[in-house]
């Protein structure tokens, strides 16, 4: 089994400890549109190749990063949105969505919440129930699977698509709920091809029968999707567009939020 040293020298004779390397890498990947070669890695942060292999290999060990075989290129993993999903429960997007998810939910006299990714799933971070309106399976705390909700629509086709295909590689990574929604990678692919073109996610009886919702991606200052705004309603589409509108100016909000 390889050690990585505890440090070592960039290419201009800095001693450079392990862990800054990592973080530098995880920074590096985290700010890159697409997943990128361990070579253009270790040349861009001047690190030695094989100190970029032995870390690349640990991290993606923890899920941290995946490696795509096929392309030959690194690029984040589920663990490293747990690190995000975590640092949006504690506080910061939970405290500036809230008010925003409870406006949505007075304008619309509907059901409204905020959820973060967590691997595959999606996590309820902020739920706001409308009186006399249909019981929810959703509840702050609550995961759901990302491909069958809005929520984890509007996220998931807003990531890299060789990010996605590497979550969902096959059709074990696809539970069902309610004998609807994607089964198979080719699937999820055209649906999330559908989100892009129109902007905001949909499901409807995918999560609970006869409940529809629709939701918007919030992305973060470097345009990666940190949480997703959805309300949930019961009924046929005639307030789809309605409900849409209301949901993606909510997160344009939250975008702005969290950029001052």
């Amino acid at each position: 089994m390889s050690v990585i040293p505890d440090s070592t020298r960039s290419d201009e004779g800095t001693v450079v400890p392990a862990a800054a390397q990592t973080l530098r890498i995880l920074s590096y990947l985290a700010g890159r549109p697409a997943p990128v070669a361990a070579s253009a890695i270790a040349r861009e942060l001047s690190l030695p190749r094989s100190t970029v292999y032995h870390l690349l290999r640990t991290l993606a060990a923890h899920g941290f990063v995946l490696h795509l075989r096929e392309e030959q290129r690194w690029g984040l993993g589920t663990s490293a949105f747990e690190l995000a999903g975590g640092y949006a429960r504690q506080q910061p997007l939970a405290r500036l969505g809230r008010p925003l998810v409870a406006g949505v939910s007075d304008r619309l006299g509907e059901s409204a919440h905020l959820a973060v990714m967590s691997g595959r799933d999606v996590l309820y971070i902020v739920e706001e129930r409308a009186p006399r309106r249909p019981a929810l399976v959703t509840d702050v705390g609550v995961r759901l699977p990302a491909h069958l909700t809005a929520t984890g629509r509007a996220m998931l086709a807003a990531l890299p698509r060789e990010q996605v295909r590497a979550q969902y590689p096959d059709a074990s990574a696809f539970p069902d709920r309610t004998g609807r929604g994607p089964r198979r990678p080719s699937e999820l692919r055209d649906l999330l091809r559908e989100v892009r073109f129109r902007g905001y996610a949909t499901e409807d009886g995918e999560v609970a029968e006869g409940l529809r919702s629709v939701g918007a991606v919030v992305r973060d200052a470097a345009g990666w999707p940190v949480a997703a705004v959805a309300v949930t309603w019961a009924g046929d589409g005639d307030r789809e567009a309605e409900l849409a509108a209301v949901v993606r100016d909510a997160a344009a909000a939250l975008e702005a939020r969290l950029l001052r």
